[in-house]
């Protein structure tokens, strides 16, 4: 029988999904990206050092030389794009690459920050154990809030704030009683070395996320998911280029395969490790620019702070590292400032929705 005209039609499941519920959906998503790369990431780079693995540059390039993944990403959302817009009777060529050079310049920039930023980062893990390193980095969130205050002018509430404090104090508490950490062999300057260089790779991370929120406002062009994907995939490029220069200088290229021959969980485990580890810093990545995209750059420090406790439990089951006192303290100064910003987030946008504020909508692609 053929349908009456008049005869209602059942809605779509995408068309009962509201746009603000589309925006959570995937900002979890990309959350849960962000907590993949962030969590795992760091345990893969200590377990290469561990067993063997010297290559500081290299270890800075593995981390965004996966920037082709983003390039498969951009090729499915251009076509979902095309169909889309042929289903709705559109005619017009459909757009494959939105970025302009204002914003490809910027996201050059922050790509060489991000490559130096790597170097540091590997820099600490080859010298520093993972407990000690999951703290320190938790510093990141407190440079994040210092430059978003000032780039982009994220407003604080006194939640965020006893967040900030609370980070703050758990990583003094962990620098004052570093010393009994150290690694059986490794050389007191090392040590030293490898924690500066770790808080200095906090500092440029916190300087780069802001940076990059700052670009885009700045960017005169719509900002899509797309175009994000797209910056995020120069940023990556740039990144990898920087890091790939030092590998030359340093001779990487000529050594990998003896180190690899030489490694101590064998030839086919050294190239899974760095293969693994390719795949878990995109993660991070392409998660870490659709939590700015669809949050902030602060919530990204913050998400990427609450990953604290599942390191320092890979780093005592995994690889044996003492779990003192003072880092339970630690973790659970980390863990009341996260409860502490989300709440205060919480109540922020619970008064915005009683002022009657509407949020503008973003576009998914």
């Amino acid at each position: 029988m053929e349908q009456h005209q008049n005869e209602p039609t059942t809605p779509s499941l995408a068309e009962k999904v509201t746009p603000a519920v589309k925006k959570t959906l995937l900002l979890i998503l990309h959350c849960i990206l962000l907590s993949i790369g962030n969590s795992f990431g760091p345990v893969i780079t200590r377990l290469y050092f561990l067993h063997g693995g010297h290559r500081i540059w290299l270890r800075g390039f593995v981390e965004t030389v996966g920037w082709p993944f983003t390039l498969i990403i951009l090729i499915v959302l251009y076509f979902h794009r095309h169909i889309a817009g042929r289903n709705n009777g559109n005619n017009h060529p459909t757009t494959f690459i939105y970025i302009r050079w204002r914003l490809f310049i910027a996201a050059a920039v922050i790509g060489v920050l991000t490559g130096l930023a790597n170097y540091c980062y590997s820099f600490g893990f080859s010298h520093l154990p993972l407990s000690i390193y999951a703290v320190i980095n938790a510093t990141r969130l407190i440079f994040m809030a210092i430059f978003a205050f000032i780039l982009v002018k994220h407003k604080f509430t006194p939640y965020s704030i006893n967040a900030v404090v609370l980070l703050t104090v758990g990583s003094l508490l962990m620098a004052l009683h570093a010393s009994g950490d150290r690694p059986e062999g490794e050389r007191k300057r090392g040590y030293v070395l490898g924690f500066c260089m770790t808080v200095a790779a906090a500092a440029l991370y916190g300087f780069v996320s802001p940076l990059m929120e700052l670009s885009f406002n700045k960017a005169k062009q719509e900002i899509t998911y797309t175009l994000v994907l797209e910056v995020q995939m120069v940023m990556c490029l740039f990144a990898t280029v920087f890091c790939m220069v030092g590998m030359i200088f340093n001779n990487d290229f000529k050594v990998i395969s003896r180190e690899a021959k030489d490694f101590g969980l064998g030839k086919t485990n050294y190239y899974v490790i760095l293969s693994v580890s390719i795949i878990l810093w995109q993660c991070f990545f392409v998660g870490s620019m659709g939590v700015i995209y669809y949050g902030s750059s602060f919530l990204l420090g913050v998400i990427a702070t609450i990953q604290i406790p599942v390191m320092e439990i890979f780093a005592v089951t995994l690889f044996k590292e003492k779990f003192q006192s003072i880092k339970g303290v630690a973790l659970v100064l980390s863990l009341w400032g996260f409860l502490s910003f989300f709440y205060g987030e919480y109540k922020y946008t619970k008064m915005k929705k009683g002022k009657g504020n509407t949020q503008s909508t973003l576009e998914v692609v």
